[in-house]
């Protein structure tokens, strides 16, 4: 179980995310970064951020899903991303994919990404309940 916590002396978070994740009694899992590929290896969205985003977002809870977890097990992500700007404007694709308690989330403009088109790459590392965790060797 996630519990996340917002103290009432530092600034309120203004997007889909918490301050402060507590970790429980689950299966920690920690995901590579993911990018915008669709399953052959194809960039999807070039140019526009709100469909990497989405896409990447997409691959993340398809990989949490394989051991049966959900974005909302997620404590916590790091997304690098080539635009700030147009990274800020992409929130409502965020809220697609996380609901209360949302994660703790650390976000950094890097100059690009291994391939020039992608615009967003995000890690992520998430607890799944120990009754749900699907091991992944069977």
């Amino acid at each position: 179980m996630i519990d996340s916590f917002n103290p009432p002396d530092v600034w309120s978070p203004f997007g889909a995310f918490s301050m402060g994740v507590v970790q429980g009694e689950g299966r920690i899992v920690y995901l590579k970064g993911q990018v915008s590929l669709n399953p052959a290896g194809e960039i999807v969205g070039t140019g526009d951020m709100q469909a990497q985003l989405g896409q990447t977002l997409s691959n993340i809870a398809k990989v949490l899903d394989y051991v049966g977890g959900t974005t909302a097990d997620i404590v916590s992500l790091t997304q690098y991303v080539t635009d700030i700007e147009a990274f800020m404007l992409a929130g409502e694709v965020r809220k697609r994919f996380f609901i209360k308690p949302y994660p703790v989330t650390t976000t950094v403009e890097v100059s690009r990404l291994y391939d020039p088109n992608l615009l967003v790459e995000i890690t992520a590392i998430a607890e799944i309940p120990r009754e749900r965790f699907q091991d992944p060797k069977g």
